[in-house]
């Protein structure tokens, strides 16, 4: 069977090579067997990879703004072996579709991904596992369709973060700004700057602020990069560019509390204490207070940084096979 082009493509990428500095140790090599699949959407298709037994109700990983499937591809083998695991790109992301032309991505976005999923593989629930934005979209989702959640696990950020009256006033300026002039230079059709490959991971690296390690690199550029056409030896990034002017909540304290309130499921969470709150940590604070009202409410600290799960799989795969293994056992 022939590969899709996209496929053809990652094979054609090198090995990552790092410098010394930046990496603690080197990253365990952990495999397991998954399918590359594609699900529907109006606008193209989302990208996954599913581990495990189709027959299965796989729990389903979604990445962080900018990241994509591979953000999981160390902790998927360490994860329970008696359930599927599904590992999406998210629109815009690895080897999903982009939103058409004259469009813009907003958070929000995600929240009816997961719907449009449960209704392709006509599921009445779902199991999330989301990391950083897609933490964020699984607490809001599973406030918004608290009945269609058996199982949600957040990793590093808890919920949408609260911002003042003026910063996101001043955002939405700069973002729509941003987008116009980003829609401009897709228009021009020209190919975005390519780099040797050192120079792809060290801007990965440090473009992440150092959150990814170099070697946990290869993981997020496996679906993040391609060959440049008319540069030999160097690739560019291949999301798309109009990621980076991406529209994200809005909300006021009282409705992340009210959302908080609203979920009812098992519910763990995740903090990198070496990764910022993202926000005043009060906010953070009170947010966890109204959770711990959910008797199935579980929180855990870990040492790492935001990419914790990715650059150290180790450290939360327990805990999150714990988790699992009480809410959906074999």
């Amino acid at each position: 069977m022939k590969l899709p082009r996209a496929l053809r493509l990652l094979a054609q990428l090198p090995n990552v090579r790092h410098a010394s500095s930046g990496v603690s140790k080197p990253l365990a090599t952990y495999t397991k067997h998954f399918e590359e699949i594609t699900i529907p959407v109006p606008w193209g298709h989302v990208s996954g990879k599913w581990y495990g037994p189709k027959h299965v109700r796989p729990i389903v990983g979604m990445h962080g703004w900018q990241d994509n499937a591979g953000t999981f591809d160390t902790l998927a083998p360490l994860l329970p072996s008696h359930l599927s695991f599904l590992s999406i790109d998210a629109p815009g992301h690895g080897l999903s579709s982009w939103l058409p032309a004259g469009t813009s991505y907003h958070s929000i976005d995600l929240v009816l991904i997961i719907r449009r999923l449960m209704d392709d593989y006509n599921w009445d629930k779902i199991s999330i596992l989301g990391h950083s934005m897609s933490s964020i979209n699984g607490f809001v989702f599973s406030a918004l369709f608290p009945d269609k959640v058996d199982l949600f696990i957040g990793l590093d950020v808890l919920k949408p973060p609260i911002r003042s009256a003026r910063s996101i006033v001043n955002g939405l300026t700069e973002r729509l700004e941003g987008t116009l002039k980003l829609e401009r230079r897709l228009k021009s059709g020209s190919e975005p700057p390519a780099y040797d490959w050192d120079q792809l991971v060290t801007r990965l690296h440090e473009g992440s602020n150092k959150s990814v390690s170099l070697d946990a690199c290869k993981y997020l550029l496996q679906r993040n990069c391609k060959p440049s056409t008319h540069e030999p030896h160097k690739y560019y990034f291949s999301r798309d560019n109009r990621l980076k002017t991406s529209l994200f909540y809005t909300l006021h304290l009282d409705v992340a509390l009210e959302m908080a309130s609203r979920i009812k499921c098992p519910h763990l969470f995740i903090k990198a204490l070496q990764a910022p709150y993202y926000e005043k940590k009060e906010y953070y604070d009170a947010t966890l207070v109204e959770l711990r009202k959910n008797p199935l409410f579980e929180f855990y600290e870990v040492e790492g940084s935001h990419h914790v799960h990715l650059n150290e799989p180790e450290k939360v795969a327990p805990i999150i096979n714990s988790f699992i293994n009480k809410y959906r056992p074999l």
